[in-house]
């Protein structure tokens, strides 16, 4: 699938955010060698409080948090280190699981504020997903390619009716593409938009 898009003109990618789906990472970076693969922060988090009893989620989020906000990748391991004292005994799952999650997490913690809240989380893409997959079930089947084409179009397009929510979109990306055309010279391509 993803030679297929490369043969039809995406030629690189940026980034990858992934929520630990078991060999996308390899795939994406076979195709494209240059892709930084980065995990779900959001979706880390979740799975840690599947380990955790429900009475500590807050204080396992609180001794968290300072290991996602962590502004270098020293600093980050200094404080996931600080949590593994705290927590480790009560919890090793939730170390063992960041743990391995590592090596895809501490790309996120070299960027730009800007870029990090865009890539922390899957989920607006989730949602969009989402409701194009309702629309796409709501019909039923195609008569051919044209038709579904439609009808994924028209669920985007219902996700802003009134359009009044582009402008506001728009003028929250600006300082996030300021970011990534810093820390992605060269391979940013400007839009006429």
């Amino acid at each position: 699938m993803f030679t297929e898009l490369k043969n039809r003109g995406l030629d690189d990618v940026l980034m990858l955010v992934c929520d630990g789906l078991k060999g996308l990472p390899e795939a994406v970076e076979t195709v494209w060698p240059r892709t930084i693969v980065q995990t779900c922060v959001v979706h880390l988090l979740r799975n840690s409080f599947r380990y955790a009893a429900r009475q500590d989620w807050d204080k396992v989020a609180k001794a968290l948090k300072p290991v996602y906000t962590a502004p270098s990748e020293d600093a980050a391991t200094e404080r996931f280190l600080e949590f593994q004292e705290s927590w480790g005994r009560k919890y090793p799952a939730i170390v063992k699981l960041w743990s391995d999650a590592w090596a895809e997490f501490v790309p996120f913690l070299s960027f730009d504020v800007e870029i990090r809240k865009v890539i922390c989380s899957t989920n607006a893409i989730e949602s969009v997903n989402a409701r194009i997959r309702k629309a796409v079930r709501a019909r039923g089947h195609f008569p051919n390619e044209a038709a579904a084409l439609k009808c994924v179009y028209m669920a985007l397009m219902s996700l802003d009716p009134t359009g009044k929510g582009r402008k506001r979109w728009t003028m929250r990306w600006k300082a996030p593409l300021n970011a990534f055309q810093i820390a992605f010279e060269g391979r940013l391509t400007p839009s006429n938009n």
